[in-house]
């Protein structure tokens, strides 16, 4: 299973990650909801939790909005 954690995603980013989690509320809101997902997707790639293919792909996809409103703010 690929791994997703936005640190992985973006190892560049790394500190200002860290510094939007501690000054951003918003930020971190959306880092904490991105986590959440991302661990559901995961469980369901790994049949931990099975649902129907398009359930999956639902959650695929708002991981992906989520991961592309933080690289938003990270690069702002």
């Amino acid at each position: 299973m690929q791994q997703h954690d936005l640190v992985h995603e973006f190892p560049e980013l790394r500190e200002k990650i860290h510094e939007l989690k501690t000054s951003n509320a918003h930020f971190l809101r959306l880092f904490d909801e991105y986590h959440e997902v991302n661990r559901q997707v995961g469980n369901m790639e790994g049949e931990v939790t099975p649902v129907a293919t398009a359930t999956e792909e639902e959650f695929k996809l708002k991981r992906l909005r989520l991961k592309d409103e933080l690289y938003a703010m990270l690069t702002a």
